[in-house]
């Protein structure tokens, strides 16, 4: 008689453990539907490239369609509503560089605060590189800053990103440094300043190095000199601004993955485990060297104290440089 009871009390017990376990299983299930990654710059960039080599790893690891959208324009401004607007599920995610941070100090009443976003991780760092175009005739920043004085509000430097970007700055934080007049040229993109560099349209360029090691090695390009603390093992010949005589001037650019605001925690870390066994494979950590960067893959929160202190750098670099906001 006792076994009906019996019986019932096990169903219930089944039933409940079943109900524990179901929600975290699909909060951090992402096989089905696809995930997004959206750039917002357009296609080739560095931002761009590093955002479709940790798509094609996240495909095969979580075995759904990763795939890149890009959102260029806006100051970055279309890609963070999109972001913004999106469930807090893990599907939709934004790889933001330096630039995409320093867009929101270089501008008056942005629209959005990159604190509110759930950070995942910091996907890989490594230094801008200033280069030249190859008909310019200059090998070092000494010989810029030369031609820069001969030829006053002549010099041209291409910026990716457009108006308060990083780039833009890198620029601005060089002509006030070496005291030259230059003309600061916006794009929604670095690939578009690339091809008016390559085209002899503009004169200079800071960029990523993804891009620009390949360029420099097939001497397209003349690298003048990468903003890091040290020489970069990619470009050994290359040396740092600072040894080129601006003490102050180092610069580290970054990638890194954010999700939509209140996105659950247990979501961001499985996201972040999976990048990090991405960026350990040592077909990415050869292409990362190769392109003048290095793996992180820091957890959600050490990358949410990184944001923060980066954003608080920038704000008042720009405001010690007497640069305005746009």
């Amino acid at each position: 008689m006792h076994h009906p009871r019996r019986a019932a009390i096990f169903a219930m017990l089944l039933t409940c453990m079943a109900l524990m376990s179901a929600q975290p299983v699909r909060a951090q299930d992402f096989s089905g539907k696809p995930i997004r990654i959206i750039v917002g710059l357009v296609a080739g960039g560095a931002t761009d490239i590093t955002a479709r080599l940790i798509a094609q790893k996240l495909s095969a690891s979580l075995q759904t369609n990763v795939y890149v959208e890009n959102k260029p324009g806006g100051a970055f401004e279309l890609a963070y509503r999109e972001l913004m607007n999106a469930p807090p599920d893990g599907r939709t995610l934004f790889m933001i560089s330096a630039g995409a941070l320093v867009t929101q100090p270089a501008h008056k009443n942005y629209p959005f605060d990159i604190r509110e976003f759930t950070p995942v991780t910091e996907v890989s760092e490594g230094p801008f590189i200033l280069v030249a175009r190859k008909s310019l005739n200059v090998k070092t920043v000494g010989d810029l800053v030369v031609h820069g004085k001969k030829n006053p509000g002549k010099l041209t430097f291409g910026s990716g990103g457009g108006v308060g970007g990083s780039l833009f700055l890198a620029a601005e934080m060089l002509r006030l440094n070496a005291g030259i007049a230059i003309v600061n040229v916006p794009y929604k993109g670095a690939a578009a300043a690339l091809n008016d560099l390559l085209g002899d349209h503009i004169d200079a360029m800071f960029d990523a190095m993804p891009v620009q090691v390949e360029q420099v090695k097939s001497g397209k390009v003349v690298g003048l000199a990468v903003t890091g603390a040290k020489r970069s093992p990619a470009l050994p010949d290359v040396p740092t601004i600072v040894e080129s005589g601006y003490k102050d001037f180092t610069i580290s650019n970054y990638f890194g993955l954010l999700a939509p605001p209140n996105t659950p925690a247990a979501i961001a870390k499985k996201l972040r485990d999976e990048v990090a066994k991405a960026v350990a494979a040592p077909d990415v950590v050869e292409m990362f060297s190769q392109q003048g960067m290095a793996p992180v893959a820091n957890e959600p929160a050490e990358f949410g104290a990184f944001i923060k202190a980066d954003l608080a750098r920038w704000t008042a670099v720009i405001k010690d440089a007497g640069i305005q906001p746009q």
